[in-house]
């Protein structure tokens, strides 16, 4: 049987549902739906308990609206005979593509989804040649905008018919060279046809060489076949089947391992308590959300009985709230009430209420706060020199704080389509009620420290002309892409710029100060305009596994390092080791989407795990100036 170990966290990203992989053994799998988790060798209900998996996020559940989270099933080998729970559970997998091709004799022949093992062996090699010979999985694919994803129509293409009546062996053959113009798909009644061009389609998409491809050439009499369109058939083999669903978009074709084949869809918060007066345990809370107590309030509502702290404490499973007071229970009582009556949005992204998500999030991270999870401390402003106590008007140091990430779900080609419903529905077969649904996350736990720009300066500064023109260049190129590509749409603010690229800087900085690498920390940024104005970024450690929470990023807030910190990473943002070319270049734009300007590998990229904006938005030249106009930047 084909296996390969894979992270809990690479499993809320790059390896989640839907996700095309290779295993250490070189069979390509794609990772199995929601439905066929925590389903192992023993699948005796008794045998698994899914509370050892749960996961409460109440901001999370509010916005995705599931009931709760789950992390992904650690695999948990057999240690004797005495029964316990939750044993060799993995992450399911399927293999794909199903088309193989013989190394030798190079005859393409399909295999079953749920095939298991290694490659299978060649029979026309093993009858006509007496030898064995390994089939090795192609490496093109069929993917349309919706997420679907099928195997290469080879037959199709080589007849250019939709519905071709030949069943006649295929071929594929590389005829020398790396392109796909040198791959030839050759079939025994005499057809054939080169896969070139059957990645090309136009901008957005509207075109794909790949469907239009039955348009046929000319017969003996100068006629031309009627041209048509191939369409997608909306298969999903993530959940077991080859069989098509409703689905009408053009398809096109790619390889396993190109970059737009997968694009995961997450979202993470930073714990907050829900009851930021300190009166109410999150113990508490979780009892009341959870069985059995759960059970017993939805009974009492059923039946019109509003729950109070007297009642529940003569009703069954009052054990569980001896230890809390009568007023304690009543406040737990009101949030979990508010909780239950919030509607959340499923026709939108969950993002698009990001500002009012990020602003709660930040007032917390403002205050001290002491509690299990969330743990912080306000020092001095008057206590730093400069640069900080001049452009910085307020710093905490996270001490504790705990995130949760949940992966809701992915898209293909370009990364901004479809709404939260239709992603999260690709994710099941079956997909449950509200009351049931629930999502793969994955917890860490780190520290850092927040910093807020002073609001009276970065006002003057914003509303300069030189700085609304530089960016408003970037938006324009941004705007231009996203005609391309299908992106959302999106402000893009200067002070946005600004805190983006500050934080880069102070990450490249840190990996000096403090030991951790730069892939081990992140970035969040807290930004809005308007009535409730942000301009603030939160450094933090969170990466879960071997570089854990060491006290070293806290150190680096404190006064007399945080001034260090500071003050190098401007001084070495002055000068690029690839400028004037870095500093000229950002006036035509580079890097991804071309949406940077002075911002490159060499000054102010991050490894894309630490940053939310994969490296886009970056401009050096809006903290320190350029050559020409140095009074250009904010810390100038």
């Amino acid at each position: 049987m084909a296996y390969g170990p894979v992270r809990r966290a690479q499993l809320i990203s790059y390896y989640g549902v839907g996700a095309v992989s290779v295993l250490p053994r070189g069979v390509s799998v794609i990772t199995a739906g929601l439905d066929h988790w925590y389903q192992g060798p023993d699948s005796a209900e008794e045998g698994i308990d899914l509370q050892d998996f749960r996961v409460e996020e109440w901001r999370l559940k509010e916005d995705l609206g599931v009931d709760h989270f789950r992390l992904a099933p650690d695999f948990r080998p057999r240690t004797g005979r005495t029964r316990q729970k939750n044993l060799a559970l993995t992450i399911p997998a399927l293999r794909f593509p199903t088309w193989h091709v013989c190394s030798s004799c190079r005859l393409l022949k399909r295999q079953p989804l749920s095939r298991y093992g290694r490659s299978p062996f060649c029979e026309r090699c093993k009858k006509t040649r007496k030898r064995t010979r390994a089939m090795n999985q192609v490496r093109f694919v069929a993917i349309c905008p919706q997420g679907h994803i099928q195997d290469f129509p080879f037959r199709e293409w080589t007849h250019r018919l939709p519905n071709p009546s030949c069943d006649k062996d295929l071929s594929l053959i590389s005829t020398g060279g790396a392109s796909l113009s040198a791959q030839l798909v050759r079939c025994r009644c005499g057809q054939q046809r080169y896969l070139s061009r059957i990645t090309e389609a136009s901008a957005g998409g509207k075109t794909s060489f790949l469907s239009t491809y039955l348009e046929r050439p000319a017969d003996e009499e100068g006629r031309y076949g009627v041209t048509s369109e191939f369409r997608c058939r909306g298969v999903m083999p993530w959940h077991g089947t080859n069989e098509g669903s409703a689905c009408d978009e053009l398809l096109r074709g790619s390889f396993r391992e190109a970059s737009n084949l997968y694009f995961h869809l997450t979202k993470s918060a930073i714990y907050i308590p829900r009851d930021e007066q300190g009166e109410v345990s999150e113990k508490l809370l979780e009892m009341l959300e959870n069985p059995p107590l759960s059970t017993v309030l939805s009974t009492l509502r059923g039946v019109g009985i509003n729950p109070s702290p007297s009642r529940l404490r003569t009703l069954e499973h009052n054990e569980f709230l001896r230890s809390f007071a009568d007023d304690e229970i009543a406040r737990a009582l009101q949030i979990v009430e508010s909780s239950a009556g919030l509607q959340y949005e499923e026709d939108g992204w969950p993002t698009s209420n990001e500002t009012e998500f990020r602003l709660r999030e930040f007032g917390i991270l403002k205050k001290k706060m002491n509690t299990t999870e969330l743990k912080t401390t306000l020092p001095r402003l008057a206590s730093y020199e400069l640069p900080v106590n001049k452009t910085i008007s307020h710093i905490t140091l996270v001490d504790q704080l705990r995130e949760t990430r949940v992966f809701w779900g992915f898209n293909r080609i370009f990364p901004d389509r479809g709404t939260l419903g239709d992603r999260k529905r690709m994710l099941w077969k079956n997909p449950p009620n509200r009351k049931e649904a629930w999502l793969p996350a994955y917890v860490v736990r780190g520290e850092g420290f927040l910093l807020e720009l002073d609001s009276s300066r970065l006002a003057r500064w914003e509303n300069t002309f030189a700085v609304t023109e530089r960016t408003a260049v970037m938006l324009g190129r941004y705007r231009a892409m996203q005609a391309e590509r299908g992106l959302r749409d999106r402000s893009l603010a200067p002070r946005f710029v600004l805190v983006h690229t500050l934080a880069h800087l102070l990450i490249n900085r840190l990996t000096y100060e403090c030991g951790y690498s730069s892939a081990g920390l992140r970035e969040r940024l807290y930004v809005a305009e308007g009535p409730n104005p942000m301009a603030a970024l939160l450094i933090y450690t969170a990466a879960g596994d071997s570089e854990g929470t060491m006290g070293g990023l806290v150190r680096m807030g404190k006064p007399g390092h945080l001034e260090r910190v500071v003050d190098t990473a401007l001084e070495r943002a002055r000068w690029c080791s690839s400028d004037p070319v870095c500093m000229e270049l950002g006036e035509i734009g580079q890097g991804p989407d071309s949406c940077n300007q002075a911002a490159c590998h060499n000054c102010a990229l991050l490894p894309e795990t630490s940053c939310e904006e994969f490296n886009r938005f970056l401009d050096r030249a809006l903290l320190v100036g350029t050559f020409d106009v140095p009074e250009l930047g904010y810390f100038s």
